[in-house]
């Protein structure tokens, strides 16, 4: 008798054609992903020559009803690493029957921002460092937290070592080997200063592939936790208190500023985004201002500071970056439940769009 593992890594490419492809979108609340799978004749790998499909948009909170349906809209084609072969995970957006992107669709105004030629010429390049935290089930209580109870301070916990000091570590190197089997272009990950907090970075990546790999990042990440029975949260500041919240620090830099007398095309960039900075803030998450304390390897969420690796500034600039005369500038401010696409578009059009 077979067992439910054995069916479960079926190799269908003895037997059939057919692949499966799961339809991943962005639900109502602008971080709940849901996804469904449908079976295609063969193999494909450009986006365009997928299928659209739809789904009732009433019971993700994206369309009222009496007229509640939705079309996915195929964008990106990642590798499936639970399903494996030829079978692959689907990055979608999500439109009206009319063809009018739904308000919750923030992938299509980055793509606009992206394809402007403007943009597209200075070819801005990301690297996402994105921070989670893991939960015990039911209780909603860190990983590796005794119930009811805190750890010792922190201290040890940051990229530590040891049953004691690190809390979910199969599940964080289950996601990296994932990702790289799905083609998300993830650079690194580690452990994060509270206990049961961690980090992974995706990058470099160009334009609107940046928030299309952050966002199966977080499916991937999302699927392994449930298979663990474990729940993630993206929350910036999940306990209240002495302890680390949970960002999204996003890097960037454009050709003009990674070629020579690119830092002053940095510095130039920079005090765009001080200008700006109320607008960013109000786009860069929710709950950011019970993160962005002036404490914790923050700025304060009310003021607009940068400098040369000052952890405690909005934006850091490396020092490398100031010893080479160019490179790249980290914008500190991003919530770990920041809308990548949102983010990665936004300090785009204002680095190099946006005339003062």
């Amino acid at each position: 008798m077979a067992l439910l593992t054995d069916l479960l890594n079926l190799d269908l490419s003895g037997s059939t054609e057919k692949i499966i492809a799961e339809y991943i979108w962005i639900g109502g609340s602008g971080m709940d992903l849901r996804s469904k799978a449908r079976t295609l004749p063969g193999p494909v790998t450009d986006p365009s020559k997928l299928p659209k499909w739809n789904y009732d948009g009433s019971s993700t909170g994206q369309a009222p009803g009496e007229d509640s349906e939705v079309i996915l809209y195929p964008q990106a084609i990642f590798k499936d690493p639970f399903r494996k072969g030829n079978n692959i995970l689907v990055m979608c957006d999500c439109y009206t029957p009319a063809g009018e992107p739904i308000p919750t669709n923030k992938r299509y105004n980055a793509a606009k921002i992206f394809s402007n030629p403007d943009v597209a010429k200075e070819e801005p390049w990301y690297g996402i460092e994105q921070e989670y935290t893991l939960l015990q089930k039911d209780i909603n209580w860190p990983l590796g937290w005794p119930v009811g109870g805190f750890p010792g301070p922190q201290g040890p916990y940051y990229c530590g070592i040891g049953a004691d000091k690190s809390f979910g570590r199969d599940i964080v190197d289950s996601h990296y080997k994932a990702c790289l089997f799905a083609g998300v272009n993830i650079s690194g990950i580690n452990g994060e200063v509270m206990p049961g907090q961690w980090e992974f970075q995706v990058g470099p990546t160009v334009g609107i592939s940046a928030g299309d790999q952050v966002w199966v990042a977080r499916y991937i990440l999302e699927r392994i936790t449930e298979i663990a029975g474990v729940v993630v949260t993206f929350d910036p500041k999940p306990i209240p208190g002495d302890w680390n919240g949970a960002g999204a620090h996003t890097n960037y830099s454009t050709e003009s500023m990674r070629n020579d007398g690119g830092f002053k095309v940095i510095v130039d960039a920079v005090e765009k985004l001080k200008l700006k900075h109320k607008e960013h803030i109000a786009a860069y998450g929710e709950g950011n201002e019970r993160r962005l304390t002036g404490k914790h390897e923050t700025a304060d969420i009310n003021t607009f500071s940068w400098g040369v690796a000052n952890r405690g500034a909005s934006v850091r600039v490396g020092r490398e970056t100031e010893q080479n005369g160019k490179g790249y500038f980290e914008d500190r401010r991003p919530a770990s439940n920041m809308d990548p696409y949102v983010v990665t578009s936004m300090i785009a059009e204002t680095t190099i769009l946006w005339k003062p």
